[in-house]
């Protein structure tokens, strides 16, 4: 009995955001950068995809793991919710950190 799944190339990019994010998060913590934020975005970071993938070890077959989330998120599901809101929280964080770590001009 075999699944569908997205392409590697999906799980490379996911997991690479993901490790970076940690990572960058980290160094965000370390720095004092927005780290409040950094925090929650660890948090995320971590969850995020341990919730998808227990989730997603249910759904029928047929359906990839993408087409599976959206549809538990049209029936309402409080884990595909999170799951969401975890990667926009995240993508989101990236903007602010980008923002903020920038160097501020006339500064070396």
């Amino acid at each position: 009995m075999y699944w569908e799944t997205l392409p590697n190339w999906f799980w490379i990019l996911n997991y690479l955001f993901l490790l970076i994010t940690l990572v960058a998060a980290i160094y965000s913590v370390v720095k004092k950068i927005i780290d409040g934020l950094s925090i929650v975005a660890i948090v995320f970071t971590v969850t995020v995809p341990v919730i998808g993938l227990l989730n997603s070890l249910g759904r029928t077959e047929g359906m990839d793991e993408l087409e599976y989330l959206v549809n538990q998120l049209q029936q309402g599901s409080v884990w595909s919710i999170v799951v969401i809101i975890g990667y926009l929280y995240l993508l989101i964080w990236w903007f602010l950190f980008l923002f903020k770590s920038k160097p501020k001009k006339g500064s070396y």
